[in-house]
């Protein structure tokens, strides 16, 4: 009976899928401004607060990656600028993050890539300020010896559809809605 039983549960292993937690990450960021006179941009990380990466076999077929916003920095600024770009990321004028302190990117699909290096396409649900919508994005993703990796290219989410919708104060400077995010995660 304790075979039949161990089977089963090995058995629902591999029909489901197994979960390997993630144990690394770098979640790296880019917002744009253009004024008048000049174009520039901020760049910056946040962190991964918890998540796991679902494996059938040694294929990626879903997961969860939960982002803590409160983590949110800036790293091309130091010092009382960087404090304050910081401040205003986390206020109500782009995150919110008292409210709203994570963000969810949910996998619901892993296909195949004809790229030589970013092998598939990675499509999940991105909730952020509640709201959810569906991004997709090339990545590279390897998996050895019960170590799964993920690596994406740069690609880019519009900021307006998760209600990021803060707008210059400053007469002659454009926020840009586009946000390149690129992604490694690593999980065992």
């Amino acid at each position: 009976m304790k075979k039949i039983f161990l089977l089963a549960v090995l058995a629902s292993g591999l029909a489901f899928g197994q979960s390997k937690k993630v144990v690394a990450s770098d979640i790296h960021w880019w917002g744009y401004k253009v004024a008048k006179s000049e174009a520039s941009s901020h760049d910056g990380t946040v962190k991964v607060k918890s998540g796991d990466l679902v494996m059938k076999g040694n294929q990626l077929v879903g997961g969860t990656v939960v982002l803590d916003m409160n983590s949110i920095n800036s790293t091309d600024l130091t010092g009382e600028y960087q404090q304050k770009l910081n401040g205003h990321l986390k206020n109500g004028d782009f995150f919110e993050v008292e409210k709203f302190p994570t963000a969810t990117f949910k996998i619901t699909g892993v296909k195949k890539n004809n790229d030589k290096i970013y092998n598939s396409i990675v499509t999940g649900n991105l909730t952020v300020k509640g709201k959810t919508n569906v991004v997709s994005f090339p990545a590279k993703i390897s998996y050895s010896k019960g170590v799964v990796s993920l690596v994406s290219n740069k690609f880019t989410i519009d900021r307006q559809k998760f209600d990021v919708a803060y707008k210059s104060t400053m007469q002659d400077v454009f926020v840009k809605d586009d946000i390149d995010m690129l992604v490694k995660v690593t999980a065992k």
